[in-house]
């Protein structure tokens, strides 16, 4: 059988492609193939559940636009799906005078990607939403929620095969070859035939992009993001979300608070290079893939432009004490022993051969194939607006 659409992968992305697909184009035949034995197996499952409100993001940029975009469309969503969430708010705190310059730049951008209610609150302020929070001044950001993107997944997952879609696991893909007018998807025991291909591979999104263009140059680095969860005792230490002013020299957002839509508290993530695409701790090392990364003259260029950050985030993976130390300069009160070992997920990051990280959504098309080659954060909270836009150019 021929069909209209293949979608490589069951992320939320991917998912949402089919679902708008569907959508635009009722009774295409949608096939979706996923190595794993579940949807939302890795970068999906894995986040932390926060609902971005777009405050980070360069206006104007994919990121942004997608992000206010999505967040309104992913409400809506779970209003008509009776999915779980909540619109908590949170505190980006400025904890030291040097940081208020930046506190004041992302308010600014903020403002320009067109949020409402954002404030600059003083500490006093900060304490009547955090009582156990410490700044100098922090931005309230009011649109800021959390939700559990697995059961988003699910939800989608289950509408699309309702509306006729197909979903089959356990088909890792092996190879993609274009005959006449179809893309032959081959996975390890299998071929699929397509008219129309869309690859949402994730933290191996550049690996499939080769299989269609070898010229492809970008490449996935995985990065492990690290968490520690608050015992129930320190939960009232914690009541929205809690972020820092993010290093302007580190690519990450820092060590932060995340209350959870199921309860409980996150504290984290870190962000140290994964030993491998799945790696989610230190024992599980991919040597192939850490030969692939070391071997990129992009990452030896990153490495060298942030070995500093680089090295205390690797001290702070190994170092309790240097995490608790990170999460103090938030919530003083908080001790080592209010923290258990928490989860960890791994973050798929495009980065060029000149060791620039590719800081935008990005797609990488070819002739009816079209490649998702950069979808961080905030990509689960921009999911729908993502898959509406790949849907959109992909239409037969």
């Amino acid at each position: 059988m021929t069909h209209d659409y293949i979608i490589i992968g069951a992320g939320i992305v991917g998912l949402s492609t089919a679902y708008n697909i569907q959508l635009l184009r009722p009774g295409a035949s949608v096939l979706i193939l996923e190595k794993e034995i579940s949807v939302a197996a890795h970068q999906t499952g894995h986040n932390s559940g926060v609902i971005h409100s777009g405050i980070y993001y360069k206006p104007g940029s994919a990121k942004a636009l997608n992000c206010a975009k999505g967040y309104k469309m992913m409400l809506q969503f779970c209003n008509e799906n009776d999915i779980p969430y909540k619109i908590c708010g949170k505190v980006i705190v400025a904890t030291e005078q040097n940081e208020l310059e930046g506190l004041q730049k992302i308010y600014n951008r903020g403002i320009q990607n067109g949020l409402n209610g954002l404030k600059i609150i003083s500490a006093q302020e900060l304490k009547e939403i955090e009582p156990h929070a410490a700044g100098l001044r922090a931005i309230w950001v009011p649109q800021a929620g959390i939700i559990n993107y697995k059961s988003v997944s699910e939800k989608l997952k289950l509408i699309i095969e309702q509306k006729g879609g197909k979903l089959i696991l356990n088909q890792k893909v092996k190879a993609i070859k274009h005959a006449q007018d179809v893309w032959i998807v081959q996975t390890q025991n299998q071929e699929y035939m397509a008219r129309q291909v869309v690859s949402c591979g994730g933290l191996h999104s550049d690996t499939i992009a080769r299989m269609t263009d070898q010229h492809f140059d970008l490449k996935t680095i995985p990065f492990r993001g690290e968490y520690y969860t608050l015992k129930p005792s320190a939960y009232h230490l914690v009541k929205t979300l809690i972020y820092p002013i993010p290093n302007p020299n580190f690519p990450f957002l820092g060590v932060h608070f995340t209350s959870m839509i199921g309860g409980g508290v996150e504290a984290g993530p870190n962000a140290v290079f994964a030993l491998g695409r799945e790696s989610y701790n230190w024992k599980r090392i991919n040597l192939k893939e850490v030969i692939e990364s070391l071997s990129y003259p992009g990452f030896r260029k990153l490495a060298v432009k942030y070995w500093r950050d680089g090295a205390y985030e690797m001290y702070r993976s190994f170092s309790k004490a240097a995490f608790v130390h990170a999460l103090q300069k938030l919530v003083p009160e908080v001790r080592s022993a209010d923290l258990d070992p928490g989860g960890s997920g791994v973050r798929a990051q495009a980065i060029d051969r000149n060791g620039n990280i590719v800081d935008d959504f990005l797609f990488h098309s070819g002739k009816n194939i079209l490649h998702v080659v950069n979808a961080p954060s905030p990509a689960a909270t921009s999911s729908l607006s993502i898959g509406e836009s790949i849907a959109q150019k992909v239409l037969i």
